[in-house]
């Protein structure tokens, strides 16, 4: 694969609250040294005083997630939806994310193709469609109608607990990195309030028990401190979103070691274009509930010591506003902080330590910002950067 030196540069290695001196060395996609003096290189790249940052992980992205309209995309061919799946991990990696986390959707055969070279895209890990309760958040069906997509490219209901463990196995057995329920309401389904908790005690615990038996976690799709607890108490590792958190629900995930993935992007997006993209008018009315509820959700979790990590969960044509989730979560937390989540915190919930860091044995996934993000945190959301993955410099 070759070798990389990154000369005239400072580092924030993905957790210190300070920079340190470069430079950084990769050889054959893993980074050797760094603050060590030069080392013969293949390619030298000369930063000229910016910032080496660990490569960004999104651990809350949707590559299937092709626009707002469920039925719609769960009636599409597969081909159809792969290739705009591959434009839309492309157009992601582009913009600093070498890793991302599908949380409803991804397959063994874009994750092959991803690793055979055959298309440009973040290290892809993907849950498999998630699991949904019938009449859940992942039920795209509206009241009036029982017609329904013939796929599962993102959702799939399954009800019982013999049916969920099945669904499980079956998701391992294809390659899934961990398992996605909804366990409360969303914004873009039909049929379910917000804030109820869906699926009972019983079929999550089914869910979380074959997870940790596979050596692997549960995602859940949670809004309301109801939900959460519900997820939390019966061994679901990843909240996603959790806007309506409360004090105490803050509490019980930091004592059960819970990560929070807030989604502050796609709330604000959906806001400002929610008609340009087709939300209906249900949809934009749940929005409007949860909007302003995520800022303080991460502050009540940060309170409490939860360990806050970053999405995104942009659909459709917001794909284009990933980057802006960082300057969101900056605004609640500051750039440290922000940046910390989505790169050596997200990492450790991946259970990837060789992520979002930039250490020796940790992989070559990095970006070069133009100066230093800690004193300009616009440095963080704007495309002004170089993308290097495995060790091989991606854009001029």
């Amino acid at each position: 694969m070759g070798s990389l030196s990154i000369v005239n540069c400072r580092v924030f290695d993905g957790e210190a609250g300070e920079l340190r001196d470069g430079p950084v060395h990769v050889v054959d996609g893993r980074i050797t040294a760094v603050g060590d003096a030069a080392a013969p290189a293949g390619e030298v790249l000369d930063a000229h005083g910016g910032t080496v940052v660990p490569g960004l992980i999104d651990a809350h992205f949707h590559a299937y997630g092709i626009g707002l309209d469920l039925v719609g995309i769960e009636s599409r061919p597969p081909t159809y939806v792969a290739l705009a799946g591959a434009r839309r991990l492309a157009a992601a990696l582009q913009r600093g994310f070498t890793t991302v986390r599908d949380v409803a959707g991804g397959d063994p055969g874009l994750a092959a193709a991803i690793d055979e070279g055959l298309l440009p895209a973040p290290r892809y890990l993907y849950t498999g469609a998630a699991l949904s309760q019938t009449g859940g958040h992942g039920d795209s069906r509206p009241a009036e109608t029982d017609l329904c997509g013939c796929h599962a490219h993102m959702n799939e209901v399954v009800d019982g607990v013999d049916a969920l463990r099945h669904a499980v196995r079956d998701r391992f057995r294809r390659g899934a990195h961990a398992i996605k329920i909804m366990a409360s309401g969303g914004v873009v389904s039909p049929t379910d309030p917000i804030r109820v908790p869906q699926y009972s005690a019983e079929e999550i615990r089914a869910v979380t028990e074959e997870a940790t038996r596979r050596g692997s976690y549960v995602a859940a799709h949670a809004y309301s401190p109801e939900a959460i607890r519900h997820a939390v108490e019966n061994g679901v590792r990843s909240v996603e979103h959790g806007n309506l958190m409360d004090r105490a629900t803050a509490e019980l995930m930091a004592e059960r070691g819970a990560f929070l993935v807030p989604t502050l992007a796609t709330y604000d997006a959906m806001d400002r274009r929610g008609d340009e993209v087709g939300l209906s008018a249900v949809g934009q009315g749940k929005n409007r509930e949860v909007l302003d509820a995520g800022r303080e959700a991460v502050r009540l979790a940060r309170a409490a010591g939860v360990r806050i990590g970053f999405g995104t969960d942009l659909m459709g044509g917001l794909e284009d506003e990933q980057l802006e989730g960082l300057r969101l979560q900056t605004e609640v937390e500051g750039v440290l902080a922000a940046l910390r989540a989505a790169t050596s915190v997200n990492a450790d919930l991946l259970g990837r330590p060789d992520l979002g860091r930039v250490a020796p044995g940790c992989a070559g996934d990095l970006l070069v910002l133009a100066g230093d993000p800690l004193q300009d945190p616009e440095l963080v959301w704007t495309q002004d950067r170089k993308v290097i993955q495995n060790g091989r410099l991606l854009t001029p």
